[in-house]
């Protein structure tokens, strides 16, 4: 007889919930780590297949930093879809408007852009001060991933 291999579904997994003080930390370096929570890869029962992660709460986005001269020169681009619609809006003033919108295209950016992407997105919850409505899910603090 051949051994059984157990696979992990959806259903079966327990979805823990990590809580993530952003001031002081770098943009790029926490998104990733954020992103990793996000797809599960930090977990041993990873699968690619299907959403493993856990859900992240970020607070005191606001404070977070940027290193180099990334505040000064950095640019974000989009595109409105109408004729002569490109908006490029520069790093100082979406932080100052909506410093949680930086940290959520940057962690969007390392995520896959499909169904499941856009699945692991919903349970990221950012905050530009040190409050959240999110204390029912018991988040766990951030612990630095390698």
């Amino acid at each position: 007889m051949r051994p059984r291999t157990s696979h992990n579904t959806q259903q079966t997994t327990v979805r823990e919930w990590t809580l993530v003080d952003a001031e002081g930390l770098v943009l790029g370096r926490l998104a990733r780590d954020i992103a990793v929570i996000l797809m599960g890869k930090n977990r041993p029962t990873y699968s690619p297949h299907y959403d493993s992660g856990d859900g992240v709460v970020v607070v005191n986005c606001e404070k977070i930093a940027v290193t180099g001269l990334k505040a000064a020169q950095k640019e974000y681009v989009h595109y409105t879809g109408h004729p002569s619609g490109r908006v490029v809006e520069p790093y100082e003033a979406i932080m100052e408007n909506h410093p949680e919108r930086l940290l959520q295209k940057a962690v969007q950016r390392m995520l896959p852009k499909t169904v499941l992407g856009r699945q692991m997105m919903k349970k990221l919850k950012v905050y530009a001060g040190p409050e959240h409505p999110h204390k029912a899910q018991q988040p766990k603090p951030y612990v630095k991933l390698g």
